[in-house]
């Protein structure tokens, strides 16, 4: 097993090498990565550090699903721990999207400790990147339904952490200011 500050940055590597090039939607298309970093910087805070595979999942939460990445090698670069994170974060993209959104709300009150820390993080993240000055009605709607739908997931998710659920209250409460 790595050392914890070598885990946490080798996930950080990975994901960067993995997800290069790709853009986030929101915030002017920047690079991918900045969702990673606060995802994993917003664990990384709630736990205080004291969980460096949590954090490492953080950082690869979105490989499985986005890139050629499998569970089988995360577990053998990383521990089984993070790759079982990572898997159940990761969507079932064969599945239409209201269909994996309404899996999200349906699995979210099953998902380890762990994985509901991270869904919160990722829909913190995830929401903020929708707030923008002045929002057209095209993004005020996506704003809308993006944190309609994140709430439902998160309401299956809290309790694990007091200071992530009150981030995305109140990611939510500043989304809800624009609308």
């Amino acid at each position: 097993m790595l050392a914890p500050i070598r885990l946490v940055t080798e996930a950080a590597e990975l994901a960067a090498h993995r997800h290069n090039g790709m853009a986030r939607k929101g915030r002017g298309s920047e690079p991918y990565i900045n969702h990673l970093a606060e995802v994993a910087n917003l664990l990384a805070t709630a736990t205080d550090g004291a969980d460096a595979e949590l954090v490492a999942a953080g950082w690869l939460h979105d490989t499985i699903e986005d890139t050629d990445t499998t569970r089988e090698e995360l577990a053998r670069r990383f521990s089984d721990r993070i790759a079982s994170l990572v898997a159940e974060c990761t969507d079932d993209m064969s599945l239409r999207k209201a269909e994996r959104r309404q899996k999200q709300i349906e699995d979210a009150p099953h998902k380890s400790p762990g994985a509901k820390l991270i869904k919160i993080a990722d829909k913190i993240s995830n929401i903020g990147a929708r707030i923008q000055i002045d929002p057209s009605a095209e993004e005020r709607d996506d704003l809308a339904d993006y944190s309609g739908w994140a709430t439902q997931v998160v309401a299956g998710c809290r309790g694990g952490n007091a200071w992530l659920d009150e981030k995305f209250d109140d990611a939510v409460k500043a989304a809800r200011a624009l609308l």
